[in-house]
């Protein structure tokens, strides 16, 4: 077992439900965290954990962590996979944690890693300007043999190091480089577009194996999710399961979690989209815990010890005959206006059996959406659902994802 763990980050979720398994931690995160971390008794080490260089002082900071007696580190959060990975790099006396750290912060790196071990991947490139952009799609049109006045490939661009969607742009034509991109998007890597039903998975790493795979169902990415999988999905599981194996294999996976998202196709190919090794965004692990009837916050943790016992980690997972007797979803709600002055549910979500409960916030008198929103963030809150059919439950996330609750 750890002898302490080292949460590199600030997630109240994942602390209280570490409080709750009994085992020690300390946490890692900026200063303004200290007086509340203070005040309830956390264990807390303040660090500025600034954007990842070759001047950050992990030494520095694995002197700090000596007096907690740490010897797991754990990212909460995408800016902080390089820390942990320098820790666990010394700890574990392996510096190939810290440079698998970076495979999962560098795009690039990632899918070349991915294309190298055999997953089906699309054609990508980094690019350094716009005429790069429009150079790289000029390639994928000539690859998928198109003929002048077709439509052009499409490609997305996106940072190296961003989580989720930050920074994400579409481009479906000559003219979207134009009108879309600007210089503070490059470097950044080009891809195209991947074909097939996105879906994200969680699976749980111990020795280089997965203990317990999720999948969850995106109804719309960005809005919508919920788990476990629909029917369909549920078809390919073992599918899913053995390539996510596959990926955990190539990358050299061998503990924690990793949340990668694939494109199912009508052939049953999986095209690898990118993983990331911390918390995923849309509260999927809250929705996998009510599923599932466990603590994922905790599970994810844990599964980063490599001196787990099998027993440890049996008891920690559901079983492996579970099935879930309901599904749980949710769907984030962003305002569809960019000035709005109240809060209005309607009398039908309060009357929907499906309905659990909703964490959506009033506005400020006249408030104002001061920019676009970026990578889905900047939701208003969550409508939260749970019942047995999974159909019932798309049409529900659909239906409320259309809705307008600030007017």
């Amino acid at each position: 077992m750890a002898k302490c763990f080292a949460l590199i980050g600030w997630s109240l979720p994942v602390i209280e439900s570490m409080q709750k398994t009994g085992r020690p931690f300390v946490v890692v995160s900026f200063p303004d965290f200290e007086p509340y971390a203070a005040e309830n008794n956390i264990p807390f080490v303040s660090y500025q954990l600034d954007e990842w260089s070759d001047t950050s002082n992990s030494i520095n900071l694995y002197e700090k962590l000596k007096a907690f007696d740490a010897d797991v580190a754990v990212p909460l959060y995408e800016e902080t996979v390089e820390w942990a990975g320098a820790l666990n790099s010394i700890y574990r006396g392996d510096p190939r944690v810290l440079n698998r750290a970076f495979l999962f912060r560098n795009k690039a790196m990632m899918k070349r890693k991915a294309l190298i071990g055999g997953l089906r991947v699309g054609l990508f490139e980094e690019v350094y300007n716009k005429e790069g952009v429009k150079a790289f799609m000029k390639r994928l049109n000539q690859a998928n043999l198109q003929l002048d006045g077709e439509e052009d490939s499409w490609v997305h661009i996106k940072p190296f190091a961003s989580a989720g969607t930050v920074g994400h742009r579409l481009l479906r034509s000559m003219s979207d480089v134009d009108e879309k991109c600007e210089e503070g998007d490059f470097p950044c890597l080009a891809e195209s577009h991947l074909p097939g039903r996105e879906f994200s998975c969680e699976a749980f790493i111990n020795k280089g194996k997965i203990r317990f795979l999720n999948i969850t169902e995106y109804v719309k990415l960005g809005y919508s999710n919920f788990i476990p999988e629909g029917r369909y999905l549920e078809s390919k599981r073992d599918l899913i399961h053995k390539e996510v194996q596959k990926m955990v294999d190539i990358f050299g996976i061998e503990y924690g979690m990793v949340h990668p998202e694939w494109f199912l196709t009508e052939n049953d190919e999986l095209n690898f989209g990118e993983t990331a090794c911390r918390i995923p965004g849309g509260h999927i692990l809250e929705l996998c815990s009510k599923s599932y009837e466990f603590d994922a916050l905790a599970a994810f943790v844990i599964c980063h010890d490599p001196n787990i016992t099998e027993e440890e980690l049996d008891e920690i997972f559901p079983a492996k005959d579970f099935k879930p007797k309901n599904y749980h979803g949710n769907v984030m709600i962003y305002p569809r206006k960019r000035q709005f002055s109240k809060l209005e549910i309607p009398e039908s979500l309060n009357e929907e059996p499906y309905f659990v409960e909703h964490t959506l916030v009033a506005p400020l008198e006249g408030q104002k959406l001061s920019s676009d929103r970026d990578g889905f963030g900047n939701h208003f809150g969550t409508i939260n659902f749970r019942g047995e059919d999974p159909d019932r439950m798309t049409e529900l996330l659909k239906h409320y994802e259309e809705e307008d609750f600030y007017v």
